[in-house]
């Protein structure tokens, strides 16, 4: 299966669930996942680093930037039931698998799996975790980012894991060129977790 069915709104692949059993944050997840979906039958590698070299957010409005099944946003709801997540995806199929598997863990009151366009234009988040779509192409990615990031409260952060083979060092040098510091957080097995802040006031360099 061509993996670039996921960037469609509608894939075209035959819908087959396939389940997904992970540990996550000391959390077991009984997953589904799906054909035409990001990551089917697994959990990825760029967001199991994710997982591992990160603690959970501390913040109660998260987004899950890119959600795909639901993994990232599911586990920060699952974790914390103060937590409320908004999912995004362009992938309806990803928004339906995404909304099963958050009544299957009984977080579905405090989780929402929605089009970019079904998304309040004044919902703010505290932190936004992401494994971004890098494979959408540079300009398309940058867009992307400077739609969702805006919405960051002004002491939030966002928290990305980016391959070092598909651009992570430069996208970290391009977000602190658009006024959002950047810090690599760790590095392994080939991708790296950066955290990004809103600048201070004045401190934005154009």
């Amino acid at each position: 299966m061509n993996e670039d069915h996921y960037f469609s709104a509608d894939p075209s692949a035959p819908f087959q669930r396939t389940p997904v059993a992970t540990t996550v944050w000391g959390l077991d997840l009984e997953l589904v996942s799906g054909s035409g979906v990001f990551a089917q039958g697994r959990l990825d590698v760029g967001t199991a680093v994710l997982f591992r070299e990160t603690e959970p957010p501390a913040g109660p409005r998260i987004l899950d930037l890119g959600c795909g099944y639901g993994v990232i946003g599911l586990a920060c709801a699952a974790v914390d039931p103060t937590t409320d997540v908004t999912a995004v995806d362009v992938n309806r199929r990803a928004l339906l698998l995404a909304g099963e598997n958050a009544e299957r863990l009984g977080v579905a009151d405090r989780y929402r799996a929605l089009e970019p366009d079904q998304v309040p234009d004044d919902a703010v988040f505290d932190e936004i975790w992401s494994n971004p779509p890098i494979r959408i192409g540079k300009q398309a990615l940058h867009e992307l980012l400077l739609t969702w990031l805006p919405r960051m409260a002004p002491d939030g952060r966002a928290v990305l894991v980016v391959g070092k083979n598909l651009g992570a060092d430069s996208l970290q040098r391009w977000l602190d060129e658009q006024g959002y510091p950047t810090e690599r957080l760790s590095s392994a097995k080939g991708f790296r977790v950066l955290e990004v802040r809103r600048a201070a006031p004045g401190d934005r360099q154009d």
